[in-house]
């Protein structure tokens, strides 16, 4: 979504300004910040948790090719979909950026897969998200990509968060979020409706109703699932923000990848994402062959639960691609600008009338 706009200067530099000309309150204040002093606190709890996670994971690979059910491993898979959909079209492009709205019915099935996701209650993800795209890349992001790949995918999670994202944090708008009564209800009773709905059931159903067996219903659907799920949302974060092309702005660090398009059902088009983060779409992408998520929202938009969707005009993406693109961006058609001269020769021109 659009930066909530505060009476505390951002460091943010408009089209026409430069840094000879910031009133110098505005410089004061960005010196400051860097003098915050801020030592890394790991969290150890964290740590012991995610290690036995990932060695639960792999175990449960190990499962799978060894003494699993077929149909354990594909509700398995139907799992990780169904909970990347609460986190994408949910937490990220309902919650976090308004790009759309939804009916009460929609919002409700949104926040049982949000919650059966398990990364925090909708509005706390979408809080951080949205600290994310105010601040992105500095020490009041998150999980700032300028710290590495590994901090940005997971090391965020295993220390004590700088000073800077509680301090910036204040000035993050939630009023829209706390005002929504089904975010309000997961909210309040997030620690039994997770552990329920995220493990528990997950874990119970191959039991009872394909008699898998409760080691295999534990690691595979359940620890494997969820972890998975886990590490295709922090791509997002981690790859999405260091590899890839530019063709929307080359001076931001989030880029197209679409491997993690693939993975995360449509949230690598980063580039685009963070050049146009309320458009619907996340994406300028006409097909939903990497974009699962565009394809669910707009099959709701059509039976009317989801409506209001925003999306960017080609006129407008034209404007952005050719101002601030790193030129990788394909041709919208015969003489664009980045067309080669070598393309146009060897076309072939049919029924051409010369000009006279």
């Amino acid at each position: 979504m659009a930066p909530n706009i505060t009476s505390a200067p951002t460091g943010v530099l408009f089209e026409e300004e430069t840094l000879e000309n910031l009133p110098r309150h505005q410089l004061v204040n960005e010196e400051t910040k860097e003098k915050i002093e801020y030592k890394l606190q790991i969290v150890w709890k964290n740590v012991f948790i995610f290690l036995f996670l990932h060695i639960g994971a792999l175990y449960g690979i190990y499962l799978i090719f060894t003494s699993a059910k077929i149909a354990t491993t594909i509700f398995a898979f139907l799992l990780y979909q169904a909970s990347g959909i609460g986190i994408t079209a949910g937490a990220h492009r309902l919650w976090s950026h308004r790009s759309y709205k939804a009916t009460w019915q929609l919002r409700l099935l949104l926040i049982i897969l949000n919650t059966l996701a398990f990364q925090d209650a909708a509005v706390d993800w979408a809080r951080d998200h949205r600290m994310h795209h105010k601040y992105s890349e500095t020490d009041a992001d998150p999980h700032n990509a300028t710290r590495g790949f590994f901090f940005s995918h997971v090391g965020w999670l295993l220390c004590r968060k700088h000073p800077q994202i509680k301090e910036k944090g204040k000035g993050i708008d939630l009023s829209d979020l706390k005002s929504d009564p089904i975010l309000k209800f997961q909210k309040r009773y997030y620690i039994y409706l997770m552990p329920l709905v995220c493990f528990f059931i997950p874990m119970v159903i191959p039991v009872y109703f394909w008699s898998e067996t409760w080691a295999n219903a534990y690691f595979i659907p359940t620890i494997l699932r969820y972890t998975f799920t886990l590490n295709m949302t922090w791509l997002v974060n981690s790859a999405a923000h260091l590899f890839g092309r530019k063709p929307y702005d080359q001076y931001i660090n989030p880029s197209e990848n679409k491997g993690v398009a693939i993975m995360a059902l449509g949230e690598g088009w980063h580039n685009y994402h963070h050049v146009f983060p309320w458009d619907y779409k996340t994406s300028e992408l006409g097909n939903y062959a990497f974009n699962f998520t565009t394809a669910f929202i707009d099959f709701f938009s059509r039976i009317g639960w989801a409506y209001d969707l925003k999306t960017a005009s080609i006129d407008m993406v034209k404007k952005r691609v050719e101002r601030t693109g790193d030129g990788t961006h394909e041709v919208w058609g015969w003489g664009d600008k980045d067309q080669t001269q070598e393309e146009r020769e060897a076309a072939i021109i049919i029924n051409h009338v010369k000009d006279h």
